[in-house]
């Protein structure tokens, strides 16, 4: 038999909180975490606003100031999330596992973008002689990784998925994979990113893909509304804890999900844009599904890519019609966007997303769709718009896709021993 991965534990860091709980009564609440961005001066941007994460410190015994000062923000993220997810898995000190057996998977879809900028304007002004020694180990993707393996010891399978908006879910599958073939029994696992800096921002501006609604930021990411115009950027990290059933079990874990299906697939079609028929998003779906071994009809929800882009919302309701059926159209598959709270955090999306879907499964409690107010006829299945319902969730599904033509689709599944 294959062996089966659960979830022990989860930790984040987001717009709309820095721990699960604080994280998931906003989602329940509809609360925004999109504000003007006070961090630098975005006033000649035409987008002035984003998901940022607010109040945040690393804890100093999870890095000392000299170690702080040589971490970028998306492994500061990585690092405080870490520590989060292993203390609830009852991991703060895992030094009684067997750290040859224990492994990170930790992606980010751009990495160290800030310390980039910050040592070009340093070398442009000063020279080469005055750019930081550690300006490579700071900005490369699989330093969260890297730093997070040094830090709790874990000697096991090390890597890094730099996939886009489809990182954490390609981390998280692919994690998955480890443990399925024996290589390890446990993993830490997420997305990353911490890419809100003047360059990121007007790269994304300049392509035409972020809302311009500066006069109401927390009203601006509004999947599936007929006036939605782009997406809005985010930054923080989600990072889930996965085990081998059996080792979970000898070490008393509480056992909060299961992972069942894992399908990736590519477009093939357009470097930012899906095609018309979400082709590519089927095909992860079914492959997911067909891996979970979970007829489409028993999956209870979806926590969408749902971006706010006019194309993407678009094709994503397509590609749920298509392989839902009338399990979608007669309204009894609930479909939702955390981004519409939280702005989309690129390769940390999956992570954050995929501790959403646990704690749904767990409570019983779907979070709504923020800023529904006025549904575009082509998007029109039932997004749970503006309000939380409840609900018993035993199969759901999450999907990221990304630049490039990446799709990447997680089954969870409610733990039955």
């Amino acid at each position: 038999m294959r062996r089966r991965v659960v979830v022990t534990g989860m930790g984040v860091a987001t717009p709309i909180g820095n721990d699960v709980e604080t994280y998931f009564a906003a989602l329940l609440a509809g609360r925004s975490g999109i504000a003007p961005i006070t961090r630098w001066d975005a006033s000649r941007h035409a987008t002035r606003f984003a998901g940022m994460v607010k109040d945040f410190q690393l804890a100093p015994e999870v890095a000392d100031k000299k170690d702080l000062r040589r971490m970028d923000w998306f492994v500061q993220f990585a690092m405080h999330s870490a520590n989060q997810a292993l203390s609830d898995a009852g991991l703060s000190d895992p030094s009684g596992l067997d750290l040859d057996r224990c492994g990170v998977l930790v992606g980010s879809g751009i990495g160290g973008l800030g310390v980039i900028e910050e040592q070009n304007a340093i070398l442009l002004e000063k020279g080469p002689g005055r750019v930081n020694p550690f300006l490579i180990p700071m900005l490369i993707v699989n330093m969260a990784s890297g730093r997070v393996a040094i830090r709790w010891g874990f000697r096991g399978p090390n890597s890094a998925v730099a996939t886009a908006c489809a990182t954490g879910n390609h981390a998280l599958g692919d994690a998955t994979e480890v443990i399925r073939r024996g290589a390890a029994d446990l993993m830490v696992a997420g997305g990353t990113e911490g890419a809100i800096t003047p360059l990121g921002l007007a790269g994304f501006c300049n392509a035409g893909a972020l809302s311009a609604r500066n006069d109401a930021p927390e009203r601006a990411s509004r999947p599936f509304d007929k006036d939605r115009d782009g997406f809005v950027m985010g930054e923080g990290c989600g990072l889930l804890i996965l085990e081998e059933l059996e080792h979970a079990r000898r070490r008393g874990a509480r056992i909060r999900a299961e992972v069942l299906g894992y399908g990736m697939s590519d477009d093939a079609h357009h470097v930012t844009a899906p095609p018309d028929d979400g082709n590519g998003a089927v095909r992860a779906m079914r492959a997911a599904l067909q891996d979970a071994a979970c007829p489409a009809d028993q999956v209870d929800y979806v926590n969408a890519h749902g971006t706010s882009t006019p194309l993407g919302d678009k094709a994503e309701t397509l590609a749920l019609k298509r392989v839902f059926g009338s399990h979608a159209t007669d309204g009894k598959l609930w479909v939702s966007s955390t981004k519409s709270m939280t702005g989309h955090l690129l390769g940390a999306a999956g992570g954050i997303e995929a501790v959403a879907c646990v704690k749904m499964i767990e409570t019983g409690k779907v979070h709504p769709t923020a800023n529904l107010d006025t549904p575009d006829p082509e998007c029109d299945l039932d997004y749970v718009p503006k309000t939380a319902r409840e609900r018993r969730l035993r199969r759901v599904m999450s999907n990221g896709f990304g630049f490039g033509g990446v799709n990447a689709t997680l089954v969870f599944g409610a733990f039955e021993g």
